[in-house]
């Protein structure tokens, strides 16, 4: 059994990822693991690679889930989808960060946060 924080992640991110599928995303890589940080999802979506940052909260009590990601986050994903833009040769493709917002069961999809 895993700490109950990454359990939350991981359901979250399962519950984005099938939320994108059905927006018409098509997924390449969940949790890209790269030298600088983690990509949750990476997807195309017409022609544009997309980087997504899932973050799952059971409730909106403290604010809603896109609110955490910060602009140290942000510069950590920029980095990380460097990182994987240069690893797979897809330099050649316009890209940008969207971010999904999972609250219980209800997915939200923020294109171009930051």
């Amino acid at each position: 059994m895993g700490a109950p924080h990454l359990l939350l992640g991981r359901k979250g991110e399962r519950i984005a990822c099938l939320f994108l599928l059905r927006q018409g995303f098509d997924v390449l890589v969940r949790r890209y693991r790269g030298r600088t940080g983690e990509l949750d999802i990476v997807a195309f979506e017409h022609g544009t690679l997309v980087f997504v940052e899932v973050k799952t909260r059971t409730t909106p009590e403290f604010g809603e889930p896109w609110e955490f990601v910060d602009w140290r986050k942000q510069q950590s994903l920029r980095r990380t989808a460097e990182e994987f833009i240069a690893a797979y040769d897809l330099g050649q493709y316009p890209y940008r960060f969207d971010i999904v917002s999972v609250v219980g069961k209800e997915a939200a999809l923020f294109r171009n946060a930051f």
